[in-house]
């Protein structure tokens, strides 16, 4: 099967800045590229090296960079929740603080603490108190995050008195740490700030944070949690579900049968965490007090039961506190240390230059920080939110429409996935090696497509699944968007417009799914979950829309994203993404002995229309759709033709094409979820592709004093795509690559330097570090993959 061919030449970057193409071996991509200045096209040299030439290179052992400097270091304490520091494990979160009046307080979240209404919830908030306060009377303060180690510490010293604190949340367990140590003997109390005391509806623009209840025709209500008493040597809190918005959504979605073969995923949900450690005293169903000592180990165990009672709950979090108390304390946190050290053995991006030095020492520090954030947050059993993840906070300020007050269960659209916005924290993991973290992304879609599937065949009476552009983790739209009035609506016809028919998430996440496979080489990730799922999005595709008189296939009704609703026909996304996809399913024929999949990639390949191109003042370029109906949104659709599907970009077919419609685009906002920076690395563009990540990684919440919680931009405040976009585009100025092709350096600046360590297909690792224009270190592994590296530099 062909790749399409698009009608214009094969050209190069529009960057005046490139000199020269080095490439270590002919076997490349294609090189024969020009490069286009006003009137003037200059002839890139082109100079084949031959692999002794790998013999100027250092091979030597490869020293991991030291992330010291980057750490994050304040010397002051903090006025509120919005001077947070985040730890966490990739489940459990904790926004931490020392604040002004000598208290340690943090909020505690996890990936799974779905209430009743849908809405992701905080485990709650601790306050530590200490007894001498050296932390209010302290001459010196010192607080840093070492990143590279999971850990928090803030120590406090008057006159020859200290007060040193060390707070990590274990990374091979669900429980936090808060280690103390003092000079003279210090009395902890610590109280569990509970505020869901009581029943509690959700008025005016709080509702958004319980977002597909938005207009229901009843109350919604927050529920309290449970306080258990009666313990003497902890205090335990937690949330329970006795009722659950699941069946409601069903019902009103016309899916009602599905429960029948479903299990409610809220209904009975607990979770909550108990507070202990030795020597504690419990004072009140909310207090606990320890004695005076010189050094004090505080532990907080995390748990949830998807489904249970509270004598369950309470079951396993006993039998989990015994299971840990056999491991010695120092180990487990010589494991947790060990666990963070491998993890940052794997990737690494240092960027250092004399112009604009601290710019670019706040971009490679943004970068290792979003890095280490979706550590926090990305191994729990559902994917990272991208408004907030687990660190969202409280309202101490007003932010956009909402008002200061809003308790840190509050985070704008909700509980809700967006897939424009989940997907772009995982497109970062990718070049990072942090393939576990993408699992929970897998598993969820996963989880949802037997309702995909029921939801085709009810509505649209044929076979296939489709997955909408918001849902609930289970794989229905929320309410809100869906419609509550169904009166002489169809169903499956959606009242929101910008998602009616934005379904393409499905072939965006087997590009992901491709890339996934490429990279490790998991062959029973292959046979378990990217053909079965590919091939019901695949026959979704195939029989939903009717082919026209030449036997292609006519998306209609359809949409581009979110921006061009209906009167859209043939969108750029869903024509790009099955035009990139299908070929390279069809290379698993090799694999997988399955002729009838193949002949129908084929067939459904060949009835795909062509890639959409539109002329505006004489300049042919990539369009959104064939046909575009009223715009709303301020998405560039036609650019999906660059990323995520990658047809067009450096050294390919219509590249040329890709250019102008990135020139031309309407939209050039750079922050939050815009992926400009992506496309502009995929295109070649260098110069602005550097604008764009130093302008990001250079631009944070300005309320909140950690710098790398982003946004609120369009969504919430931490956002996740801020961050995760500029990684990305990041990653594509260093290295691309297509199959087992790869490129190195195709739009990096030559005045940066850069020390790296990236993850590229085929278990493929590439070391090396760039200096003064000129590559110092380099090296492959495995070596034989030396032959398929593409090398641009200056």
């Amino acid at each position: 099967m062909k790749q399409p061919v698009l009608p214009c030449q094969l050209s190069g970057q529009k960057d005046k800045n490139r000199i020269n193409l080095i490439h270590l071996t002919t076997e490349n991509w294609r090189t024969d590229t020009t490069i286009r200045s006003g009137q003037q096209k200059k002839q890139i040299m082109r100079i084949v090296i031959l692999i002794h030439l790998l013999s100027i290179v250092s091979f030597a052992a490869y020293s991991q960079p030291d992330l010291k400097k980057y750490q994050v270091v304040w010397d002051k304490p903090s006025s509120d929740s919005w001077g947070s520091m985040p730890a966490g494990n990739g489940d459990i979160g904790v926004n931490a603080w020392l604040a002004t009046t000598g208290s340690l307080n943090f909020f505690i979240g996890k990936t799974d603490a779905w209430s009743e209404n849908g809405r992701l919830l905080k485990i709650g908030k601790l306050k530590m108190e200490f007894f001498p306060n050296l932390f209010a009377q302290a001459d010196s303060f010192y607080q840093v995050l070492e990143f590279d180690k999971g850990l928090i510490r803030i120590e406090a010293y008057k006159k020859k008195q200290y007060c040193k604190v060390s707070l990590w949340v274990d990374a091979n367990h669900p429980v936090v740490h808060v280690d103390v140590k003092s000079s003279v003997p210090v009395k902890l109390s610590i109280r569990n700030n509970i505020w869901r005391t009581r029943r509690r509806q959700l008025k005016d623009e709080e509702i958004r944070s319980a977002y597909g209840l938005i207009n229901a025709p009843f109350n919604v209500f927050t529920e309290p949690d449970i306080v258990v008493t009666g313990l003497s040597d902890k205090i335990q809190w937690c949330h329970r579900n006795n009722r659950s918005v699941y069946k409601s959504v069903l019902d009103i979605q016309a899916l009602s049968e599905f429960a029948d073969q479903s299990e409610d995923p809220l209904l009975n949900r607990i979770f909550g965490a108990t507070v202990y450690g030795e020597g504690l005293k419990v004072i009140s169903s909310v207090d606990i007090v320890s004695e005076p000592a010189n050094e004090h180990a505080i532990q907080v165990w995390v748990q949830t039961l998807g489904k249970g009672s509270l004598n369950d709950w309470k079951k396993t979090v006993i039998n989990g506190i015994r299971n840990l108390s056999q491991i010695p304390r120092k180990t487990q946190l010589k494991n947790h240390i060990e666990w963070w050290e491998k993890f940052w053995s794997k990737h690494w991006i240092i960027v250092q230059s004399d112009e604009n030095p601290d710019s670019v020492f706040n971009l490679t520090r943004g970068y290792l920080l979003q890095r280490y954030i979706n550590a926090c947050s990305g191994r729990g059993d559902f994917p990272i939110k991208f408004n907030g993840s687990i660190f969202n906070v409280n309202l101490e300020k007003p932010v956009g429409q909402f008002p200061a007050g809003y308790d840190a269960d509050f985070r704008n659209w909700g509980g809700c996935y967006w897939f424009q916005n989940t997907r772009l924290p995982y497109w970062s993991m990718l070049s990072a090696g942090d393939f576990d973290m993408m699992k929970p992304l897998f598993k969820m879609y996963m989880d949802a497509l037997p309702l995909g599937r029921f939801r085709t065949e009810k509505y649209y009476g044929h076979i296939g699944a489709y997955f909408p552009e918001t849902m609930y983790f289970w794989g229905t739209w929320n309410n809100n968007n869906y419609g509550w009035n169904r009166t002489g609506k169809p169903d499956g016809l959606t009242d929101n417009m910008y998602i009616r028919y934005y379904w393409q998430s499905g072939i965006e996440l087997i590009t992901m799914m491709l890339d996934y496979y490429d990279h490790t080489n998991n062959l029973q990730f292959l046979k378990d979950t990217l053909l079965p799922f590919s091939k019901e999005i695949l026959l979704f595709y195939n029989q939903h829309y009717r082919r026209n008189s030449e036997g292609k296939i006519v998306f209609e009704p359809s949409q581009s994203l979110e921006t061009y609703w209906e009167g859209t026909i043939n969108p750029m996304p869903e024509i790009a993404g099955l035009r990139y996809i299908i070929p390279r399913l069809s290379g698993f024929e090799y694999l997988i002995k399955d002729n009838d999949y193949f002949e129908f990639c084929e067939t459904l390949y060949n009835d795909l229309p062509e890639i959409p191109v539109r002329e505006v003042n004489g300049l042919r370029m990539l369009s959104p759709g064939s046909k575009l109906g009223e715009k709303h949104n301020i998405e560039n659709p036609g650019l999906y033709a660059v990323f995520p599907y990658r047809l067009i970009g450096i050294g390919k077919n219509g590249l040329q094409l890709g250019i102008a419609a990135y020139n031309h685009r309407l939209h050039k906002q750079i922050f939050g979820w815009q992926q400009d920076g992506i496309q502009a690395a995929l295109l070649g563009l260098e110069s602005e592709a550097k604008r764009i990540v130093l302008k990001n990684f250079n631009t944070w919440h300005s309320g909140s004093r950690f710098p790398a919680f982003w946004g609120p931009n369009y969504d919430w405040i931490p956002d996740q795509d801020h961050g995760s976009v500029s990684m990305i585009a990041l990653q594509r100025m260093l290295v691309q690559y297509e199959g087992r092709k790869i490129l190195l350096f195709p739009a990096w600046p030559h005045e940066w330097d850069v020390d790296f360590r990236v993850n590229t297909p085929f278990n493929t690792v590439i070391t090396g570090k760039f200096k003064n224009g000129e590559l110092k270190e380099f090296a492959v592994t495995p070596t034989e993959r030396e032959k398929n590296i593409t090398f641009f530099r200056k």
